[in-house]
């Protein structure tokens, strides 16, 4: 799943494989994704789905308690979500013509530029 990320560090050394937090949806809410993020030692904000929730009650105490959830780190996601398509309605930025990374970077600098000063 995460295998992939590769976040370069500043000067000498292999790249941060693993994220320091990760903010998820609902539909990542499942038992395997989090046993995933808690095996690695990924620090995670999902909230629990209804039924999910609905049935570890009906457990009684059997059913473990709830997982833990920070209102103020969801927020922050969701603000993040909402400026990903604000500029994604530029359309450079959305089909991605560029072929070269910091020709990308550019036309997204720029994208973020109109959005700002529009704002």
């Amino acid at each position: 799943m995460l295998e992939k990320i590769r976040v370069p560090r500043i000067g000498p050394g292999r790249p941060r494989k693993k994220p320091e937090s990760l903010a998820a949806d609902k539909a990542y809410s499942n038992g395997p994704c989090r046993k995933y993020l808690r095996r690695r030692g990924i620090r995670h904000t999902i909230p629990e789905k209804t039924d999910s929730q609905a049935a570890r009650l009906r457990k009684g105490s059997r059913g473990g308690r709830p997982p833990g959830f920070d209102e103020d780190r969801y927020k922050k996601r969701n603000t993040v979500e909402r400026a990903i398509n604000r500029l994604k309605h530029a359309r450079a930025a959305a089909t991605r013509y560029d072929k070269r990374g910091y020709v990308f970077l550019g036309t997204a600098t720029a994208t973020a530029l109109v959005i700002r000063l529009r704002a």
